[in-house]
């Protein structure tokens, strides 16, 4: 009999519904396995019950009501065949025991979410008869809670751990601000005026010597103040909430392609249709980018978006172009504040302000050369 044909059906989902209402209030992976241990012996009556973690390719068991297995143990070949299939395995007679003689079959169930595994859930009992559909079927279930639990776990760790860099950040930044403001900034105001002053009372060679340190004293101070003006707005910056990437990247397009005449996008917004954490400025992220191929560029300028890669904790934009592609000049410190090409006539500060409000969203950037000539960036954000 399966899953759905059991009697009493209807109760069994209301009450792994329950559980998972329950588990998506969870604050950590410890409190998920506390729940899931709970709910596999008060709903399936299952005494032996190991929970593994898998993290970036490492299992680790977190707890087992098995005797013989312990935390920190290595996990048994069921939980890894488990694993790698993201299938629900079930082995019966001298397998399922792995050496116990008092295990007849074993059941491990992958926890997974957008096709990752993010925990194995495994049982096992005496009898050597295996494990029906009316147990599998709860089982993932429940897995499946709990792997949507432990992911959004995760993700809000990494987003304050993200908060909490940004932070150490900020006050450096903000110590080299009112440096740079306060004592540099006012020793070239007075720099200026001075050179300008000397500029108006000699002439010939003593002149342009004089000009020229005028103009020079100007142009730091009005860098200096650019450089203010950016760390005000990444201060000013709201904590990272959910937002519609097909929406924030719609808008983008539709900005640039109104922009540039010579710039032709290629975007599918169904592609695109994910959640993920940004801030008011998310849209500037892209829009930087994605301008930068048709300024950094004399002729017609073909950009491709797609999304290379989308886990249950991330999603990976692609922006990729044609174009002619990053400087070997500049490659290195691309998104360094200030850095730029030497045929560019822009203040260099554009894809540094980019990478600061991605990494402020929990993410990252990083560029490579594109497959069609130019370069592709690759923006990663932390998924909803």
């Amino acid at each position: 009999m399966s899953f759905e044909e059991q009697p009493d059906f209807a109760r069994q989902v209301g009450d792994l519904n329950k559980y998972g209402q329950a588990l998506n209030n969870c604050e950590s992976v410890e409190e998920v396995v506390s729940l899931s241990l709970e709910a596999m012996s008060l709903l399936f009556e299952f005494p032996y019950t190991t929970f593994i973690e898998a993290r970036g390719g490492d299992l680790r068991v977190v707890h087992s009501t098995y005797p013989d297995v312990s935390q920190g143990d290595a996990p048994g070949d069921v939980a890894y065949e488990a694993y790698e299939s993201q299938e629900t395995v079930v082995v019966t007679g001298d397998e399922a025991g792995e050496g116990e003689a008092n295990v007849g079959s074993t059941l491990a169930v992958p926890a997974t979410i957008v096709d990752e595994v993010v925990a194995i859930i495994v049982t096992r009992s005496v009898e050597d008869s295996g494990f029906g559909d009316a147990v599998v079927r709860p089982l993932e279930i429940l897995a499946s809670h709990a792997a949507t639990a432990i992911s959004n776990i995760r993700s809000r760790e990494r987003l304050e751990r993200a908060r909490q860099d940004l932070e150490k950040r900020k006050e450096m930044v903000e110590m080299y601000d009112r440096l740079l403001r306060h004592d540099l900034g006012n020793d070239l105001q007075v720099v200026a005026a001075f050179a300008e002053e000397v500029a108006s009372q000699v002439d010939g060679e003593a002149q342009d010597y004089a000009e020229r340190i005028h103009r020079t004293a100007r142009s730091s101070a009005d860098l200096i103040q650019r450089v203010g003006d950016l760390v005000n707005t990444l201060e000013q910056q709201d904590e990272p909430s959910p937002r519609s990437l097909a929406a924030t990247m719609t808008d983008v397009v539709e900005d640039a392609r109104n922009q540039y005449e010579a710039l032709t996008i290629e975007y599918d917004p169904e592609a695109f249709d994910y959640r993920v954490y940004g801030g008011d400025l998310l849209e500037s992220v892209f829009t930087n980018v994605i301008t930068n191929a048709a300024v950094h560029n004399d002729d017609e300028v073909h950009v491709r978006l797609s999304v290379v890669e989308a886990t249950g904790e991330q999603v990976v934009v692609s922006i990729a172009d044609d174009g002619s592609g990053i400087p070997d000049t500049i490659a290195d410190r691309l998104f360094e504040m200030g850095a730029k090409g030497p045929e560019s006539d822009g203040t260099g500060f554009g894809l540094g302000f980019v990478k600061a409000l991605t990494e402020s969203y929990g993410g990252d950037i990083t560029v490579t050369d594109g497959t069609h000539g130019g370069a592709d960036f690759r923006i990663t954000l932390e998924r909803v």
